[in-house]
């Protein structure tokens, strides 16, 4: 049988995850994983927490020591960005003019931070926090007693305020939406996380938007719609992220809210796969098209991706499930709670630091936010990865058994 080229574009938590799971699947063919970045493939989640804080560095963040690519006799070219896809000919051309074969391509491009239509946005002392570069460029800004701005309350908003605030600086950050994590959560854990960064000393102002930046020698001013004006030494963006959907779009395969796949991470191009962040999933437990940001969806799908290359028919169906970290607290996600019409809460989020938000829609469970609290993040995942619910009337009070409650 002739060799085979598996050609992987992106080398990402999904695009580093594929290579080593095709070898671990027993493919013996060639494996190619190029990287736009000039660092090994790392773990992106502490970039706003222990690598910004300064306790990690960057060997320490690696997804695998970078020899090991070598040894499972996997390519890898760093520095190497793709720019067309020639699917007549089975071929990628990259930036710098070359031609590589591919018999299977795995898309993992990822996404890109999105960027703020704003004067002085584009100020040299304006940071997005997308890579290590970013953040390396930030830590040098840090410096305790001076003030930073962030403009953004989603979940890297808030971890980066938090990071910043335990090194030191004073920070303000601006939301533009009516409260913090609007578009991701209940208002229960919008109020959560506004008491617990007010305590922690983060002044957060919602319903203002940043509508300019003036920098003048090493001072920023952060002008809002509300009127204010924010002088910082620092100002970090977060307000989201692009799918990089460009190369599999101008190769005219299917584009949703990323690069469309079927159960099996395939493409409208049954030879082209689409992982991670970029890919837009169709997800059983919850009968829809999803776009996920997260470390557990990128590695479930390289592993379907790598088992259907050797032969075997593993469709994706895994839950969805995040965490985010800011001060002592550790949120735990487990689901999707879009759609809910209830929230079953246990424990005190108004006056302590651990609780559950439990989401019903009817009688069916739909997601858990667990904050400091492990337990009902685990019972809750078991049952919704068995398609199981919670009954309700076994959620309340602290020393609840809660394997009881699933039905």
């Amino acid at each position: 049988m002739p060799e085979t080229h598996t050609l992987i574009i992106g080398a990402s938590h999904a695009g580093a995850q594929a290579a080593v799971s095709l070898r671990q699947a027993g493919y013996e063919g060639r494996i190619t994983l190029l990287g736009e970045e000039t660092v090994p493939p790392y773990h992106r989640p502490p970039l706003s927490k222990d690598y910004l804080s300064g306790n990690k560095v960057e060997s320490e963040i690696l997804l695998r020591p970078a020899e090991s690519y070598a040894e499972a006799n996997i390519d890898l070219r760093l520095g190497v960005r793709a720019g067309a896809i020639d699917r007549k000919a089975k071929t990628v051309q990259t930036i710098d003019g070359d031609h590589i074969a591919y018999d299977h391509l795995v898309l993992a491009t990822g996404a890109r931070i999105r960027h703020l239509p704003i004067p002085g946005a584009d100020s040299v002392h304006v940071h997005y926090l997308r890579d290590t570069k970013d953040v390396d460029a930030i830590r040098a800004r840090v410096k305790p007693g001076k003030r930073a701005v962030i403009i953004g309350g989603g979940y890297i908003g808030l971890e980066t305020a938090a990071s910043l605030r335990k090194r030191g600086m004073d920070v303000t950050l601006l939301e533009a939406q009516p409260r913090i994590l609007q578009r991701v959560t209940s208002e229960q854990m919008s109020d959560f996380y506004r008491r617990v960064h007010t305590e922690e000393g983060v002044e957060i102002i919602e319903d203002c938007m940043a509508s300019k930046i003036a920098a003048s020698d090493d001072q920023l001013t952060v002008t809002t719609s509300c009127g204010g004006r924010y002088d910082a030494h620092l100002v970090v963006i977060g307000i989201g992220v692009i799918p990089n959907t460009e190369l599999a779009e101008f190769a005219g395969l299917e584009i949703g809210d990323g690069i469309k796949v079927n159960a099996y991470c395939q493409t409208s191009d049954p030879t082209i796969y689409a992982i991670g962040d970029v890919s837009h999933h169709y997800n059983p437990l919850y009968e829809r098209h999803v776009r996920l940001e997260s470390v557990p969806n990128a590695t479930e799908q390289a592993k379907v991706v790598a088992a259907h290359i050797v032969g075997t028919l593993k469709p994706y169906s895994a839950l969805p499930w995040f965490w985010s970290d800011q001060f002592d607290l550790k949120l735990q996600i487990a689901g999707l709670s879009e759609g809910f019409d209830e929230i079953l809460v246990r424990g005190d989020p108004d006056g302590s630091r651990s609780f559950a938000a439990y989401y019903f829609k009817g009688a069916r469970l739909l997601a858990v936010d667990a904050v400091n609290a492990p337990r009902d993040f685990m019972v809750a995942k078991m049952a919704l990865s068995k398609g199981k619910t919670l009954d309700k009337t076994k959620l309340s009070g602290p020393d609840a058994d809660l394997k009881s409650a699933v039905v």
